[in-house]
C-alpha cells in the first residue's frame, strides 16, 4: 500500500503535491517523494520518513516545474530503506520517473528479461523499479526522438502484455507529459480529477479522491483497470483502454482499512461500505447471539468507528468513546517490523477507566490481522475494569498472504491461518469473537456500484485474481517479507541519492 499523486498545472505544482501527498500520508509513512519538471530539467527530493519530515523549504524551493508527480511509501517486498524511495527515474530514453502503489507477482522473472534481453541494470530491489524499466523498454521500442500520446499508449499496451499483479502508477515523460495507468484487474486504486483556472484546466491524478477534494479538484472518475490517462506538457487530456482483457476486482480491503472514509473509490464510498459493514455485523450478532450481554460498544481507534456507531445504532446499544489515540504514532499495521508494531500499541491508545470499569464491552475493529495489537487492547480494556470484554471484526478471518501490495506477507504471522475462530479467540484474550462473513462484506461493497461484479478478497479466501501465484511463489514473498527478514534488511542499512538535479 503506497500514495500517489501526479499533477499537470499552469503555475508551479510543488506545494499542490506536498499537499496531496500529506491527504495521503495514512497509504504510507516510511519514506516520501517528488520528482518535478521545467526547463528540460527533472528536479527530485526523496528520503525516508513522512512527508512533513523529509521536505523543508531549501527542498520545495529547488523542486521546480508546473508538471509533477510524488509517493508516500510503505514497504512490502523491499525494505524501508531511502534506496527504494520513489519516484524513481531513469534517463533513457527521453527521462522518465515513475511512482508506483501494488506489487508485481512477476518481478522476479521481469527483472531477469530486463538485464539479459533488454540490457537494462536494476540498482534495488523494488519491483517498482522493474515496472519503471518495463515503461521505459516499451518508450524506446517506437525509436522516436520525438512521443506523443500515441506512442505513450503502445508502450502501455507492450506493459501490460509483460507485467502481472498490482499496479496503480503515475509517470513523468520529460519535456511530453504526465501518464497514469491501472493493471487489467484495478486491484488498487487510482482517480483523476480536473481544476479549472483562468489559464485553463489542470488535471491530478492521486491514489483516492479525497486528494482532490482537499485540492479544489473535481473527480472526474476513476482510471478503468487497464486504461491510460495521459495529459500533455499543454494540459490537454488523453486516454485509452490498452489492455487487451480486464476483468474488474478491486481490492475489498481498500474498503475494510486502507482507504479514508471520505474517499470514493470505484463508485463506492468508503464511509458508506464501513456503515455497512457495521449493519452485517448487528444483524450477525442477533443472528447467532441473540442473548448476549453486551453493555456498551467502543471502536478501537480510527477505522473502525463508523462500523461500531452504526452497529451500536442497529442493536440500540450505547456507543462510547473508551480510547483515546496519541495522534503523533503511526499507523500500527504498516509499522515494518513486529517488535515496532508490538511497542507502539500502549503508546498510541491509552483506556478511559469510567467508559469499562464493571461493564461488558464490545470492542469492535476493522480487521484482525496478526493478533498482537487486538490481544494487547483487549488486556487494557480488562485492566481499565472491564467485566467482560468481546471483539467484533469488521472483516472475516485473515487467513491467507496479500500479494498485491498489502503487508500480509507469511501464512504464519497471521493469527487467523490454519486456524478455528474459537482458537483465535483464546489466544487474543477475548470472551467472545465475531467475525464478519464474505459473502457480507462483499455485498457491503457491492452495493455500493453493483457494476463491480467481484473483488479481491485473496486475504480472506486464498483466491488470487491474477491467476499466477503459485505455492512456490508465496514460499519466496514469505521468505522476503517476514518480519525477521526485514528487521535483517533494516541491519544492513542503505542509502541513496535524495536530492538530485537531471538534465533531461
Amino acid at each position: 500500500m503506497c500514495g500517489i499523486v501526479g499533477i499537470v498545472g499552469r503555475s508551479s505544482v510543488n506545494q499542490a503535491l506536498y499537499d496531496g501527498l500529506t491527504v495521503l500520508q495514512h497509504r504510507g509513512q516510511d519514506a516520501a517523494g517528488i520528482a518535478t519538471y521545467a526547463e528540460g530539467r527533472f528536479y527530485l527530493r526523496k528520503s525516508n520518513g513522512m512527508v512533513r519530515d523529509v521536505f523543508h523549504t531549501r527542498h520545495m524551493v529547488n523542486l521546480a516545474g508546473n508538471m509533477g508527480i510524488g509517493h508516500v511509501r510503505y514497504p512490502t517486498a523491499g525494505c524501508s530503506s531511502s534506496a527504494e524511495a520513489q519516484p524513481f527515474y531513469v534517463n533513457s530514453p527521453y527521462g522518465i520517473a515513475l511512482a508506483h502503489n501494488g506489487n508485481l507477482t512477476n518481478a522476479q522473472e521481469l527483472k531477469a528479461q530486463l538485464f539479459a534481453e533488454d540490457l537494462r541494470h536494476i540498482n534495488t530491489d523494488s519491483d517498482s523499479e522493474v515496472l519503471l524499466n518495463v515503461l521505459a523498454h516499451e518508450l524506446a521500442r517506437g525509436g522516436k526522438l520525438r512521443i506523443d500520446a500515441e506512442d505513450v499508449f503502445t508502450a502501455v499496451r507492450g506493459l501490460h502484455r509483460r507485467v502481472r499483479g498490482a499496479y496503480a502508477c503515475v509517470a513523468m515523460i520529460t519535456g511530453v507529459g504526465i501518464l497514469g495507468f491501472r493493471d487489467p484487474h484495478g486491484i488498487r486504486p487510482v482517480v483523476f480529477g480536473r481544476r479549472d483556472t483562468k489559464d485553463g484546466p489542470e488535471y491530478m491524478i492521486a491514489s483516492e479522491s479525497v486528494a482532490l477534494d482537499v485540492l479544489g479538484f473535481k473527480l472526474v472518475r476513476d482510471i478503468k483497470p487497464g486504461e491510460a490517462v495521459f495529459i500533455d506538457k499543454k494540459g490537454e487530456l488523453h486516454h485509452r483502454q490498452c489492455a487487451d482483457e480486464v476483468l474488474h476486482t478491486p481490492c475489498i480491503f481498500e474498503y475494510v482499512y486502507l482507504a479514508r472514509p471520505d474517499s470514493i473509490i470505484d463508485g463506492i464510498s468508503v464511509h458508506k461500505a464501513r456503515m455497512r459493514m457495521g449493519e452485517k455485523l448487528a444483524a450477525k450478532i442477533e443472528r447467532v447471539w441473540p442473548d448476549h450481554d453486551i453493555d456498551v460498544v467502543i471502536p478501537i481507534p480510527d477505522t473502525s468507528r463508523t462500523a461500531a456507531l452504526e452497529l451500536a445504532n442497529t442493536l440500540g446499544l450505547k456507543y462510547r468513546e473508551g480510547f483515546i489515540k496519541n495522534r503523533y504514532i503511526p499507523r500500527t499495521f504498516i509499522m515494518p517490523g513486529q517488535g515496532m508494531r508490538q511497542k507502539s500499541v500502549r503508546q498510541k491508545l491509552n483506556a478511559i477507566d469510567l467508559e469499562f470499569k464493571g461493564k461488558n464491552v464490545l470492542l469492535v475493529d476493522d480487521s484482525i490481522v496478526r493478533g498482537n495489537t487486538s490481544r494487547q487492547i483487549i488486556q487494557m480494556a480488562r485492566d481499565a475494569g472491564a467485566r467482560k470484554v468481546y471483539f467484533a471484526s469488521a472483516a472475516p478471518p485473515v487467513r491467507f498472504p496479500n500479494v498485491y501490495g498489502i503487508d500480509m506477507p507469511t501464512g504464519e504471522e497471521l493469527i487467523a491461518h490454519g486456524r478455528t475462530e474459537e482458537e483465535v479467540c483464546k489466544i487474543i484474550g477475548a470472551d467472545r469473537l465475531i467475525y464478519q462473513d464474505l459473502d457480507d462484506l462483499i455485498d457491503c461493497a457491492r452495493r455500493g456500484n453493483p457494476d463491480v461484479r467481484r473483488f479481491d478478497t485473496s486475504c480472506f479466501d486464498g483466491v488470487y485474481v491474477t491467476g499466477d501465484v503459485s505455492d512456490v511463489y508465496l514460499k519466496r514473498i514469505g521468505a522476503q517479507r517476514s518480519d525477521g527478514a526485514k528487521s535483517r534488511r533494516e541491519k544492513g542499512g542503505g542509502n541513496a541519492l535524495n536530492d538530485l538535479t537531471a538534465t533531461a
